[in-house]
């Protein structure tokens, strides 16, 4: 025969009890966490349409990738961003077309692609940044001091607890080497 699960306390830390309100509490903070990020996203957006009405958010990111990064390799922003190279080439095309990235051949490997953005694309992710920055500067503003002290070190943990960093998201890019500090000088060294 079974035996029963009696002990309060076992119940509370994954007993069957426990486990429906753990599986409640994930829920919710599931639903809270898609709520904030469907939040960022239309902030994002916003932000966009201000600056650059005829960009979408995909190439927005791809954009800030470079900006933060530096220049990369096609095949290092098609894995940041993650999709194929194919379609990140379309996406680069498109950016090139209206002056916002620079695609050269990697002296080092003639078939390597190079990519770097522009000043004039520079200085539109500076903007729709800053624009982004802005508006959640006064979301935030509105909060309480308590719930505005008790909000980024949830962040932090939550992030922490899916094992990323909460300060840089394009840290493993850097890491697999995919970065070209400057692709017209390999001999240089990097930008601090």
């Amino acid at each position: 025969m079974a035996q029963r699960d009696t002990d309060p306390g076992r119940a509370r830390s994954g007993g069957r009890f426990g486990q429906a309100a753990l599986d409640r509490e994930a829920e919710e903070l599931s639903v809270a966490v898609m709520a904030a990020s469907r939040l960022f996203v239309a902030i994002s957006a916003r932000a966009l349409a201000s600056t650059a009405d005829s960009l979408t958010l995909p190439q927005l990111r791809a954009l800030v990738v470079l900006d933060t990064c530096g220049p990369v390799k096609l095949v290092v922003l098609a894995a940041t961003l993650g999709v194929n190279p194919s379609t990140a080439l379309r996406m680069v095309e498109r950016l090139e077309a209206l002056d916002l990235v620079d695609r050269r051949t990697n002296p080092d490997n003639r078939r390597e692609v190079v990519l770097s953005l522009t000043p004039v694309g520079h200085e539109l992710v500076t903007r729709v940044l800053s624009q982004r920055r802005a508006e959640i500067r006064r979301l935030v503003q509105r909060l309480p001091a308590q719930e505005r002290a008790a909000l980024v070190p949830a962040l932090h943990a939550l992030t922490e607890a899916a094992g990323e960093t909460a300060v840089d998201a394009y840290d493993t890019a850097r890491r697999d080497r995919g970065i070209v500090d400057d692709p017209l000088d390999p001999a240089a060294p990097p930008e601090t």
